[in-house]
């Protein structure tokens, strides 16, 4: 599997002139997953990637324009991801591009997405709506000093094993870097669990030091499930990201423990 490094990426790319399913990047998962000795075949989660597309179009027969957006949905146990400027690029080589009808653009992205990851992506053409998240505890309200701000440090988060909850807690904090492009990347996220009750100053300080760590959006949120769940010992625990557009995407990643029911499928404001 090649590396990013190896492409394209980083660099000034023409947009394409006609639809290349090889525009597609996939990356391994294994290669953030080692490090977090995640093995692939004893995933201590399950989840998926939902990513929303803005801006896709293409032509019709007699070459008029048509416009829509999308939900693409990539299983979290696919053996690759989909790195973001890649689909970018994919789905602006729609653009110039006559198909005969929606539903043989949406098996296209359907079959090559599916390619690229490894396993089958769900395609739909639409988005989920905009989405509050009433009963989240608001963790950044929280009058704190904060001095840590990378490489993200699990020694920061802290349960009272004595104390149970079940509770959901949201930050709309969380930072972290393209390690391609060495751009940001916004969320908000959500962690749901079942079990000792965490520190919230403990969580949201660690959730910060992630501002100047660059990681792909997919691990680090698999990260926060890991560090989460091995300091803090919850029972049952889901955690979403939901990060803000970039070239017309956005990519919400989510991870859980078995049998934990998925969150609302929505989007965030900033999105």
């Amino acid at each position: 599997m090649k590396t990013p490094q190896d492409s394209s990426l980083g660099r000034h790319v023409d947009y394409p002139r006609e639809y290349d399913a090889s525009l597609l990047f996939p990356i391994a998962r294994s290669l953030g997953r080692d490090a977090l000795d995640i093995k692939a075949d004893a995933l201590p989660f399950f989840g998926n990637d939902r990513w929303h597309a803005y801006e896709l179009s293409w032509l019709d027969t007699r070459g008029k324009p048509c416009v829509a957006t999308a939900t693409f949905e990539v299983p979290a146990d696919s053996p690759n991801l989909v790195e973001s400027k890649s689909l970018k690029l994919y789905l602006n080589s729609f653009n110039a591009s006559r198909f005969d009808s929606d539903d043989a653009v949406r098996a296209a992205i359907a079959r090559d997405l599916s390619n690229a990851a490894g396993a089958p992506v769900a395609v739909a053409f639409g988005l989920p709506p905009l989405r509050s998240d009433d009963v989240a505890i608001d963790l950044d309200a929280q009058d704190i000093a904060i001095e840590s701000y990378g490489p993200p440090d699990a020694a920061l988060l802290a349960c009272d094993a004595s104390d149970e909850a079940d509770e959901t807690l949201a930050s709309a904090l969380l930072k972290s870097n393209c390690p391609v492009t060495g751009q940001p990347d916004w969320a908000s996220v959500r962690i749901a669990y079942r079990g000792p009750r965490i520190d919230r100053a403990g969580l949201l300080r660690y959730l910060v030091s992630f501002r100047d760590h660059a990681e792909f959006h997919e691990q680090c949120v698999e990260r926060i499930f890991v560090d989460v769940l091995a300091r803090c010992r919850p029972r049952e625990l889901s955690v979403e990201a939901r990060y803000t557009r970039r070239g017309g995407l956005d990519i919400n990643p989510w991870r859980a423990t078995p049998g934990f029911p998925p969150p609302a499928a929505g989007r965030d404001p900033r999105q």
